[in-house]
């Protein structure tokens, strides 16, 4: 029985990983996690009977205590920390939105604890030093992203030398196709209209914007040791095939399958086995046509600065998603246009320097001067 951590348990990602559980007699739900949505939390906590959880938000935390008597209720960032080091499992899925996701990153790795990935700002954020980390514990830590879960089922059986190119698909999201002029009065509503996957607000607009596969890329570079030169973006907005890698011998292999994240989820809690996912089998004549193009890096510049801040290493990806963080809210509050995402995020990189990073302790001075910064620039950039 292998004893599972959902960190983030309220969210899609969680959802789905709970849905996986229960239809595994070989996988148990021995901890939860949430940012505020406690009444949830509890619901789900009674269902799998888990005598811990966490709230991120203290207000929450002291809400859940109150309702449930089952267990006990963790608040706050420490209390996130605490369910991690304290609980009895054997593998942590980390499905919690956004840089906050970074500290219990570093906590499981630090005890050891196998990881399942999918909060990616974790290695946006951590880089290098997360991948340290793991090596120095020996924990697997196991993408949960379709497309890097791809990856690294491709390259499993690929000695070194033998892969020239990762190449990452993405959807294109709800404005494929449109020019950059045609972008200029998108609504939040507009933007949160995902052609192809259901996700949270802050997830939704960075596939839009093209952010999440900037994202991607730098995850990609870390969790493979690849440079960047050998990563590369194509829009596929069939979301079929999920990655692919070119060899040295001219072929190239790819990963296909129906878009349901509880495909990778399954891999990463069950690895090395695979089991059952209710998921019918790929119909290639059904889908007829696939169809793949460049990504416009004129239009959608977010995934031009992810690289570009990925390229230059050190802080810059750290200031690089702070921005993003905050103009994406300052987005979805009508504080900001769709346009003004990028511009927000550019100016905060132009002002940063890109400073190397020797410790975890250094980052969370430059998460906050950089949020800073773009919430200044949120206030000069038009709203429309």
């Amino acid at each position: 029985m292998r004893k599972v951590l959902i960190l983030g348990a309220t969210g899609s990602i969680g959802s789905q990983a709970l849905d996986v559980i229960e239809r595994n007699n070989d996988l148990m739900c021995v901890g939860l996690s949430a940012a505020t949505d406690w009444e949830r939390l509890v619901e789900l906590a009674e269902r799998h009977r888990v005598e811990r959880v966490a709230l991120a938000d203290p207000y929450a935390a002291a809400k859940a205590s109150e309702s449930w008597e089952g267990g006990e209720v963790l608040s706050g960032a420490e209390g996130l920390m605490r369910l991690v080091v304290e609980t009895d499992c054997d593998i942590v899925l980390n499905a919690i939105v956004g840089s906050a996701g970074l500290g219990p990153t570093v906590a499981a790795l630090g005890e050891g604890i196998d990881l399942a990935l999918a909060n990616k700002e974790s290695l946006v954020v951590g880089g290098d030093l997360v991948m340290q980390l793991a090596e120095g514990t020996g924990a697997h830590l196991i993408p949960v992203d379709s497309e890097h879960s791809a990856l690294y089922q491709l390259l499993a059986s690929e000695r070194p030398g033998t892969v020239d190119k990762l190449v990452l698909t993405a959807s294109g999201g709800p404005f494929r196709g449109q020019s950059r002029d045609q972008l200029g009065e998108v609504s939040v509503e507009q933007a949160l209209k995902h052609p192809t996957w259901e996700m949270g607000g802050k997830i939704t607009i960075d596939s839009a914007t093209l952010m999440n596969k900037g994202l991607e890329v730098i995850e990609a570079h870390h969790l493979f040791g690849t440079e960047y030169d050998a990563i590369d973006v194509v829009v596929h907005p069939q979301s079929i095939i999920h990655s692919l890698i070119q060899l040295n011998d001219g072929s190239t292999l790819a990963h296909l399958g129906y878009p349901d994240m509880r495909v990778p989820i399954s891999y990463a809690l069950n690895h090395p086995s695979r089991e059952d996912v209710p998921l019918r089998p790929l119909d290639l004549v059904e889908l007829g046509a696939l169809t793949f193009e460049a990504p416009d890096r004129d239009a959608f510049p977010c995934l031009r600065l992810a690289e570009a801040a990925g390229r230059a290493g050190g802080s810059a990806p750290c200031v690089m998603n702070a921005a993003n963080e905050v103009a994406v809210q300052a987005f979805l509050g009508g504080e900001l246009s769709f346009l003004g995402i990028p511009e927000v995020i550019e100016r905060t990189l132009e002002v940063m320097p890109a400073d190397p990073f020797g410790h975890f302790s250094q980052i969370p001075a430059v998460d906050d001067e950089a949020r800073a910064k773009a919430r200044e620039f949120v206030g000069q950039v038009p709203v429309r």
